[in-house]
């Protein structure tokens, strides 16, 4: 039995790998006669796969390695920010492809073009609400209400 702790320590081993196969093309039932071998037939895989995938300790181990995934391939806030910053203050240098003199194919190293730098900038000021042309305004405005119902009632 694979000991993964937590809610998952209850998986056996071919769940896990049931659990893996899965997770690299999403394929229920390719991974279930990875994971049970001696399951030859689509439509069996394919039930069983399905009812595999609703179980709950299963479910959780997929969940939290989707999360995994998605957290490494997945750039933060801060790291745009970052990656923004950089390039406006001209720290990221692009490949530049170039003929010599002598014919030959040279690669080089150029700063951000200006336009890069401003679009950066430019992203960068949005993310702040540096150029807003909409004016935020704040505070309470008092209301009144006047009850003249009864001046207009003719009796």
């Amino acid at each position: 039995m694979w000991k993964g702790g937590g809610i998952m320590g209850n998986m056996t081993e071919k769940q896990k790998r049931f659990c893996d196969e899965y997770l690299i093309d999403l394929n229920a039932t390719r991974a279930y006669k990875v994971a049970y071998p001696n399951v030859k037939k689509d439509e069996t895989a394919k039930a069983s796969a399905s009812r595999m995938l609703t179980n709950v300790n299963v479910k959780s181990y997929i969940d939290k390695k989707l999360k995994e995934i998605s957290d490494k391939k997945t750039a933060t806030a801060k790291e745009v920010i970052e990656y923004l910053t950089s390039i406006m203050r001209g720290e990221v240098k692009e490949d530049c492809l170039r003929m010599d003199g002598d014919g030959v194919q040279v690669i080089d190293k150029i700063e951000t073009p200006i336009r890069e730098r401003t679009k950066a900038a430019e992203l960068l000021g949005k993310r702040y609400g540096l150029f807003t042309d909409k004016m935020q305004v704040e505070g309470n405005i008092p209301v009144m209400i006047v009850d003249d119902l009864e001046d207009d009632v003719d009796d």
